[in-house]
């Protein structure tokens, strides 16, 4: 076998010695002793090639990779070029190089560690524990960094002694570790080193990577502290804690609840702010977040200025005056009232209630198009009456994007007022408020409109014209179906689409349908291409066999409106249709197929469907797992695994919302396994907390097994849930056979705060057979004191 490598550029001795470790590698294990003694070559280009070869030789190398790693010191080159080439064997590894820990010479442990952590060994993670106390401190240094590449959750305990151990080479690598194995046994030792120069922004740091609530008493003490330096680390780890807990429970409430809780801390909530005069503006942002959580009025004055600050920093400071909720509104309406076109676009968004209605009507005369578009959008989520005249004034704005924001807050605003006003302008506006006043009378549809629209049919404006024909569409009397029926036979090719195209919205109706049935053969492709889809909205399956019949249509767009019609018709000939689409080479048409046989759910379709999942083509595969997702055919679910490992983003993300939804505990298994091997655990997390029948009792048997790294993700789904039966199960999951899922279901119950998860932890302080588990569930307890 030979190993792939780029191209490089070499010298004719390095290209035969190349070629030279090509040949002993395609020899196999004969060829591992030579390999081995290439390792020190003066070429750093054929040492990679050695490096390769032996990793892909697998177990046939490992062996005697150990053993020159062990007997043949007296390169440095060699030994790094062993390292190397055993951390990305293909073999098994573990168990020789746990072996070579064994050995009394502290060089060669400390490699040893350092190959297990880089290949993040999980059954390493014992003796890795046990080496943290080792009296050679180089190899307690590299066994505390190979548990942070492993994950540090199972050795716990040993970071500890290491953290508190008083050795500075020690301290330091095992801090950080200790802080992301976000273990509450972690808070008591890293506060305590807040109180060392040597360690405090490195200890801050890692307690706001703990995610931890129990981290923010310590830091916001922090903040007390003269030091600017160490009041903006404090800042940035507070927000760091907040985005941890966000990420593993899904909300940020109970750190803000600390956060609030902590402020009368001396100084803390002004020294929060003060720190952010030397952050950047990435520091800053974070630090809104916090100052938003805390509030108070010192806070909301700081949150105002900031809103003149760079684009992300304001807007995470408008961000964090919204989560103020009302003790921020009189200082978000002034700051609107007095700012300019750029605070308003910020502060727009923030508003609500009747009381901003003044404030926000001035800004519909801001110079700038984007805060008046800003301010309709707010006087519709106001939808206070008052604002109903200044906003049929925008009607005529000439930013397009202004003009359909009005249109659009005064249908959020309703009413009386608002139909008067729409029919006035109907008659006797500009042509484009006329317009517009047609759509909003349409939205409501009175019946004192109607006549409106009949007359706008002979409208010499056409666009008002085709405003008149959607409209008919909307309104249930007789003589609204009849209008659209006759304009239907317009002599004007575009006004008989935009016909065909509302008949589509109006009612199942023999006229209807038979004006629709003429669309199929107009002479217009437009026309036919509307009257398509029209028939599949209205789901009527008498018309199948002509629609069947555009699939042949010599314009493209009529085919996939054929296909996209024959989706929402019911039948076997509807079906036949699609099916014979789905094999098409027109790449639209086959995805509008797929969609359709995906909608219409028939099992004899899966086979079509599932071989979609195979195209080249990415848009195609994306139809796919769309489509087989609503059937119950076992294939199904292997089908979106193998999706959810798409090359494709896009493909992955959708295959794995769709296991997300779908019920029973093999699919929860399915996403378990996904979780196991994914280097991205966020939406495969966020993917578990879909509370769908049988989700519960999959993570529930997941964590029957589950180890140090997997448990503290499964209990956060179950607390992401927030059902009941998920904080049940995180009750139960106290009295699993394993370990690690109690100490996870301790933590987690500590961040679920109940009193039932208090009276379970607690329990389990005193009466769990594992002191470790025991010693978890004190820590717990503590954050609750």
């Amino acid at each position: 076998m030979t190993a792939r490598r780029p191209p490089l550029a070499v010298s004719e001795p390095e290209r035969q010695r190349v070629e030279q470790v090509d040949r002993l590698t395609a020899s196999g294990g004969p060829g591992v002793p030579a390999l081995v003694e290439m390792l020190a070559d003066p070429s750093w280009t054929v040492r990679r090639a050695v490096v390769a070869s032996l990793a892909a030789l697998g177990d046939a190398a490992v062996r005697p990779l150990c053993a020159c790693l062990s007997a043949r010191r007296d390169s440095e080159a060699r030994i790094a070029a062993a390292v190397d080439a055993l951390v990305a064997s293909l073999g098994d590894v573990d168990g020789p190089v746990l072996e070579l820990t064994r050995d009394p010479r502290p060089a060669v442990v400390a490699d040893a560690a350092q190959i297990l952590g880089r290949r993040a060994s999980a059954k390493a993670v014992p003796r890795l524990a046990e080496l943290t106390s080792h009296e050679d401190d180089n190899v307690a240094v590299a066994a505390i960094e190979a548990l942070g590449r492993v994950g540090g959750r199972a050795a716990v305990d040993s970071l500890v002694d290491a953290v508190t151990s008083g050795n500075f080479f020690r301290v330091f690598p095992a801090i950080d570790v200790l802080g992301r194995s976000g273990d509450p046994r972690a808070i008591e030792p890293l506060s305590a080193l807040l109180d060392d120069p040597r360690y405090v922004l490195e200890a801050a740091r890692a307690l706001g990577r703990t995610g931890s609530r129990s981290a923010v008493s310590p830091l916001m003490r922090l903040l007390a502290r003269p030091s600017d330096a160490v009041a903006r680390v404090a800042a940035v780890a507070l927000a760091e804690l907040r985005e941890r807990y966000r990420d593993r429970y899904g909300t940020v409430e109970p750190i803000d609840e600390a956060l609030r809780s902590e402020v009368p801390a001396p100084g803390a909530a002004r020294r929060l702010s003060h720190s952010l005069a030397g952050a950047d503006a990435g520091e800053q942002a974070m630090i809104c977040g916090v100052l938003g959580a805390i509030g108070g009025e010192d806070v909301l004055l700081d949150l105002t200025r900031l809103l003149d600050a760079e684009p992300p920093v304001a807007s995470a400071a408008a961000d964090a005056l919204c989560r103020l909720s009302r003790s921020a509104d009189a200082r978000v309406l002034a700051a609107l009232r007095d700012g300019d076109s750029a605070r308003r676009l910020l502060l727009l968004p923030l508003v609500r209630g009747a009381a901003a209605t003044d404030d926000v009507l001035r800004c519909l005369a801001d110079p700038d198009p984007e805060v008046r578009a800003a301010a309709c959008d707010a006087l519709g989520r106001i939808a206070d009456p008052r604002a109903a005249a200044a906003l049929f004034q925008l009607l005529d704005d000439p930013n397009p994007r202004v003009a359909h924001a009005a249109m659009t807050a005064i249908q959020c605003v309703g009413g009386a007022e608002v139909e008067a006003l729409a029919l006035a302008a109907a008659r006797e506006g500009s042509p484009a408020a006329r317009r517009a006043a047609l759509r909003i009378l349409a939205y409501f549809a009175p019946p004192s409109a109607l006549p409106i629209f009949v007359e706008g049919l002979r409208d010499p404006d056409l666009r008002l014209r085709e405003r008149a024909i959607h409209g008919l569409a909307c309104f249930a009397d007789p003589a609204a179906i009849e209008a659209l029926v006759a304009v239907a036979a317009d002599p004007s090719e575009r006004v008989r689409a935009v016909a065909m195209r509302a008949l589509g919205q109006s009612q199942r109706d023999a006229r209807v349908v038979e004006a629709l049935l003429r669309g199929l053969r107009d002479e217009d492709a437009w026309v036919r291409y509307y009257a398509c889809q029209s028939l599949g909205k209205l789901g009527w399956e008498a018309a199948a066999g002509a629609i069947a019949e555009r699939l042949r249509d010599e314009s493209g767009q009529v085919r996939v409106a054929a296909v996209e019609a024959l989706s929402g018709i019911k039948g076997e000939l509807a079906l036949a249709a699609l099916e014979e689409a789905a094999r098409e080479s027109d790449t639209d048409m086959r995805r509008s197929a797929l969609i359709g046989l995906g909608i219409a759910g028939r099992e004899e379709s899966l086979p079509t469907l599932l071989g979609a999942l195979s195209s080249p083509d990415v848009a195609t595969r994306l139809v796919g797992v769309s489509a087989i997702s609503g059937f119950p055919s076992p294939e199904v679910l292997p089908a979106l695994v193998r999706a959810a490992g798409d090359p494709d983003e896009s493909v992955r993300a959708a295959a794995t919302s769709f296991i997300a939804g779908r019920p029973g505990v093999q699919a929860t298994r399915s996403l378990v396994a996904l979780l196991v091997a994914s280097t991205a655990p966020a939406p495969l997390l966020a993917a578990l907390s879909t509370p769908v029948p049988g989700r519960v009792e999959g993570i529930l048997e997941a964590l029957a097994t589950a180890d140090d790294e997997l448990s503290p993700l499964l209990t956060a789904a179950l607390a992401r849930m927030r059902v009941p039966e998920a904080h049940a199960a995180l009750v139960e999951a106290l009295r699993l056979p394993r370990a690690p899922a109690r100490k996870a279901a301790a933590t987690t119950l500590g961040a679920v705060a109940t009193r039932e998860a208090f009276a379970a932890v607690e329990l389990a302080s005193r009466t769990d057979p594992d002191p470790e588990v025991r010693r978890v569930s004190a820590s717990v307890l503590s954050q609750w004191a």
